[in-house]
């Protein structure tokens, strides 16, 4: 009889990159943690089948949002107080 289990480290890393799963997804991740999550899915089946589903998630969370109309005005003052904490990002809004 053949046990199929996740030894501890591997279990750790599963750990890691679910933790790390949204900033992958976004792409937020320095380029080595990006190589080692990418690395894990490829040899992890159920991380891989969780990464398919949240960026299918974000996928179309994202084109859903495309699709939604924006009146001018609001666009403007996003785009000013996205401005302003860039110019100080200490400060709080």
């Amino acid at each position: 009889m053949v046990l199929d289990f996740v030894s501890p480290l591997d279990r750790y890393t599963c750990e890691e990159v679910f933790r790390r799963m949204d900033d992958f997804l976004d792409r937020e991740l320095r380029p080595n943690e990006a190589a080692r999550v990418r690395a894990h899915l490829e040899t992890c089946a159920a991380c891989a089948s969780e990464y398919a589903f949240e960026e299918r998630v974000l996928l179309d969370v994202r084109a859903k949002l495309q699709r939604v109309n924006v009146p001018a005005t609001l666009r403007q003052r996003i785009a000013l107080r996205l401005a302003a904490a860039s110019a100080s990002p200490t400060s709080e809004n």
